[in-house]
């Protein structure tokens, strides 16, 4: 594998560098670059930008909307976004259910759902996590019983990462008892709107109105929503999971993160000398860069290989694990390079148009949110000792 970047394959970089310089709102990069708190004005203006650009669904086949771009350019484009403060895509129907229908929808399904996730018009949400049923998502108890032409759907989702926005989920729900818990799941997707569902806040340490737990109770939802087979839906949920993990690897975010506590480590001072020359920050900055490099490597041989659909499951597992770690990482490095103006938190200040005195350097802010809301990273999309008992398995150890 070449890691240098071909003629052809800068070309494309200046390309995006152009564009991103042409088309990306300073204010909005602005509170990307700055940790402030988006809206969903926000994360709505730049799905616009892309989507009128042709760039929205980079890992789509062409016929569907698609860059037909490669697994380098497509992390190429990553990059620069990420280094240029273009907040991250909304992934839950572009990255995640997108796939799932494009592998296993009905023609109908994709004529339909597919240019609405491009044009905006639906905004998903994703059903999986129950109260008892997180990691262990073979266990949910959230129930569907066929009656003629619909299903009806009771039970509960939570952890509904933006959910208090949307206007479409997919969820997996119990349609039979019989054999492994596996075997009697469906894949249901269920308008939002729809009489039964309540939607309730769960508000973060830090304030933040983030995820949501969402009640279903007698939801008539049509048969014709049904994503493949009755009962086939855990096939259909692990493939989509292989595209939440590597997401979750988030290569480029973590590439900007390093080059901030880098300039962080030039700037704070220990005894007169730059932090950054203190020999055990060097050390410790030296082993999370050491690690993000061989991250993306890996990422890159999993996108660009012929087989990546069969190594995905190991891999995508693996790629989750590193990543947030890494991320994890940089948190705590952040937080310790900052020392004493990494404690004080003030909600307020993540939020734009707050212009109160920063404690600390400016950059300090949004130091302690960042720290305590990634905890949770090595969490979801399936914990990372769940993620280690996958590739043993598929390893064979």
């Amino acid at each position: 594998m070449d890691l240098n970047y071909s003629d052809e394959e800068l070309a494309f970089r200046e390309e995006v560098r152009d564009f991103l310089g042409s088309n990306l709102p300073a204010s909005l990069a602005a509170k990307v670059k700055g940790g402030k708190r988006l809206v969903k004005e926000d994360m709505d203006t730049w799905h616009a930008i892309l989507n009128r650009q042709g760039w929205l669904a980079e890992s789509w086949p062409v016929e569907y909307g698609g860059t037909g771009w490669n697994a380098v350019q497509r992390q190429i484009f990553e990059d620069e976004c990420c280094a240029a403060g273009a907040p991250r895509t909304v992934p839950f129907g572009l990255k995640m259910l997108a796939p799932v229908l494009i592998k296993y929808g009905s023609e109908e399904q994709k004529r339909h759902y597919l240019p609405r996730i491009l044009d905006g018009t639906d905004w998903w949400c994703q059903g999986y996590s129950e109260p008892g049923a997180g990691s262990d998502l073979a266990s949910l108890k959230t129930r569907a019983v066929r009656d003629g032409d619909h299903y009806v759907v009771n039970g509960q989702k939570t952890w509904t990462t933006l959910g208090q926005y949307a206007n479409r989920i997919f969820c997996l729900v119990r349609t039979a008892n019989e054999g492994k818990p596996q075997e009697g799941i469906s894949f249901l997707l269920i308008d939002m709107d729809t009489p039964g569902i309540t939607v309730r806040p769960i508000i973060l340490l830090e304030g933040t109105h983030e995820v949501n737990e969402v009640f279903f109770d007698d939801v008539r939802v049509p048969v014709a929503n049904l994503v493949g087979e009755e009962n086939r839906g855990w096939t259909y949920a692990k493939y989509l999971l292989t595209h939440e993990r590597t997401n979750i690897a988030n290569v480029g975010a973590n590439k900007v993160s390093l080059a901030h506590l880098k300039t962080i480590g030039r700037q704070q001072k220990v005894r007169g000398r730059p932090l950054i020359e203190d020999p055990l920050f060097a050390a410790r900055l030296a082993e999370i860069e050491m690690d993000l490099d061989a991250m993306a490597t890996t990422n890159l041989r999993l996108l660009s290989s012929p087989d990546s659909a069969a190594n995905a499951g190991p891999m995508s597992s693996m790629l989750k694990i590193k990543g947030t770690e890494i991320r994890q990482a940089l948190n705590d490095l952040t937080r310790r390079a900052l020392g004493p103006y990494a404690m004080p938190f003030v909600s307020e200040a993540l939020d734009a148009g707050y212009n109160q005195a920063p404690i600390g350097p400016d950059y300090a802010a949004p130091v302690a949110q960042e720290y305590f809301n990634n905890r949770k990273i090595s969490i979801y999309g399936g914990s990372n000792e769940i993620q280690r008992g996958i590739i043993s398995k598929m390893m064979g150890l």
